[in-house]
């Protein structure tokens, strides 16, 4: 149980760090790309294509600083790279050097791959499609103010080869981003689906949980109810020395009881679903622990028991409450300590039942757990139901160890409302 509490616990947090540290290496990704393009690109325009040196440093930093931009605000960044896009490749000498691509450089075909990448994956396809778009639009530009650069057939074709790899890369880019983001998308909403189950499932088991403690209740308040209805309606024949208006006010307490029988009785019924049937069998007590254990040892579990105090004397609300908690902290031993000893103490003094289950650390790995435990809140539900306490939490030694009081009197809060 200690291990399933805290891998609970852990697992909101955990999902919520893990997104963090994926934003942060991202922007670290982004940053490092946008650094690396920067550094290459300025001197490749100034060298190879002629461009002046502050031209290249703003143009260049207009370019590579796009990407970056786009993280939070991505139609400026298209802004900003689109007028860039369109400047650079104008102001370039007449005569290139041999072999430069143009009108997109090798920093600036990866700049505006990273750029559709970015808008892409983190605003959508729209407007992943929309920075394609401008870069083609950037890039036809330039070959039709600039025809002097294109003057030549070698020129011309190298210009040609340049916008289809462009064009190639950059779509090849954003398809993939596109399926990307649809991964992320498809992955985000089942999480968010596995959550709402996680907590629907919790709230039923709290619901079902409830309704079983409710019918228990009912079970025992129907049968003091049967007893007073049964003493009163035989009073008139038991005691013979009664007259006739105590012998009226006995008919009169038993017809309460009968009425207040047919209420409880239609509240059962709401509580019941059809496939839970009355149960005719007595409600366990703390007598009934001794079997209850007998039944785990037989199992090969090694438990302990111990019993002191007269628990007879305790009412029958605190006796079911006492075995449910104890069979619950007994299965739940089980099946999260395999192999380990478990010792089970139950004292009764003149105010309280005290319960107290211990195993140590399991010897063995425990399976891993199936489906969501809701047994400690059940029951801390039952305790508190009764004005009581009830703590868990692991051992020093590595196990773990419930413990709970249930007062024997009614608690002072309900007796308050009562006798109000």
């Amino acid at each position: 149980m200690a291990r399933r509490r805290r891998r609970a616990e852990r697992a909101p947090r955990t999902r919520r760090t893990r997104r963090i540290s994926r934003r942060a290496a991202a922007l670290a990704a982004v940053c490092a790309a946008v650094v690396a393009l920067f550094a290459v690109l300025v001197p490749v325009q100034t060298s190879l294509y002629g461009t002046p040196l502050p031209l290249s440093f703003i143009l260049g930093a207009a370019l590579c600083a796009s990407p970056l931009l786009a993280l939070s605000h991505p139609r400026r960044a298209l802004a900003v790279f689109a007028g860039a896009a369109l400047i650079l490749p104008l102001i370039v000498s007449q005569s290139l050097a041999i072999g430069a691509p143009w009108p997109w450089s090798v920093p600036a075909l990866l700049a505006f791959v990273l750029l559709v990448g970015t808008v892409t994956l983190l605003h959508g396809a729209r407007l992943g499609a929309f920075a394609l778009g401008i870069g083609a639009v950037a890039s036809l530009t330039a070959p039709v103010l600039r025809p002097d650069i294109v003057s030549t057939a070698a020129t011309a074709a190298s210009a040609t080869a340049d916008l289809v790899v462009t064009a190639s890369v950059a779509s090849a880019m954003f398809l993939f981003a596109a399926l990307l983001a649809g991964r992320l998308r498809v992955g985000a909403e089942l999480t968010r689906e596995r959550e709402h189950a996680a907590l629907e499932e919790s709230r039923r088991a709290l619901v079902e949980e409830r309704t079983r403690i409710a019918r228990e209740l009912h079970d025992v308040i129907a049968h003091s109810l049967s007893m007073v209805q049964v003493q009163a309606s035989t009073a008139r024949y038991r005691l013979t020395e009664i007259g006739p208006e105590a012998a009226a006010e006995f008919d009169s307490i038993a017809a309460t009881a009968r009425e207040s029988l047919t209420e409880m009785r239609r509240m059962l019924g709401v509580l019941r679903t059809e496939d839970q049937t009355a149960e005719l069998a007595p409600q366990q007590g703390i007598a009934e622990l001794p079997a209850l254990v007998d039944t785990v040892r037989r199992a090969g579990v090694m438990v302990g028991l111990e019993i002191t105090g007269d628990s007879a004397a305790a009412p029958a609300t605190v006796q079911i409450a006492a075995f449910r908690i104890t069979q619950e902290a007994l299965s739940n031993a089980v099946r999260h300590a395999a192999g380990a000893p478990v010792t089970v103490r139950i004292q009764t003094d003149a105010t309280a039942v005290g319960i107290r289950v211990r195993n140590a650390a399991p010897s063995v790995s425990s399976p891993a757990p199936t489906g969501h435990g809701h047994g400690l809140r059940g029951m801390r539900e039952r305790a508190e139901l009764l004005g009581g306490t009830l703590t868990a939490g692991e051992t020093s030694e590595g196990g773990w160890e419930v413990t709970a009081a249930l007062p024997l009197t009614e608690p002072a809060a309900t007796a308050t409302q009562e006798t109000s």
